[in-house]
């Protein structure tokens, strides 16, 4: 699972919120919850929760299990 993560992060979502000056780091794969570090821009944003639950959960759901959790240092 976690080789899907880390092809999920650098092909797609790292590229995403990269385009507004964030980065994306894949942290650790325990069972079904995946843990990342969002730095750059997305430390201290407002938009970091949403950014989180509405496009990087939904997407690591679909490509993971729909019973995988994610969440952010």
């Amino acid at each position: 699972m976690r080789d899907k993560a880390q092809a999920l992060i650098d092909d797609i979502l790292a590229p995403l919120v990269a385009a507004d000056g964030g980065k994306l780091e894949l942290v650790e794969v325990e069972g079904k919850r995946v843990r990342l570090r969002m730095t750059g821009t997305c430390q201290g944003c407002p938009g970091k929760p949403y950014t989180l639950a509405r496009i990087i959960e939904p997407m690591m759901r679909r490509v993971l299990g729909e019973d995988i959790a994610v969440d952010a240092d």
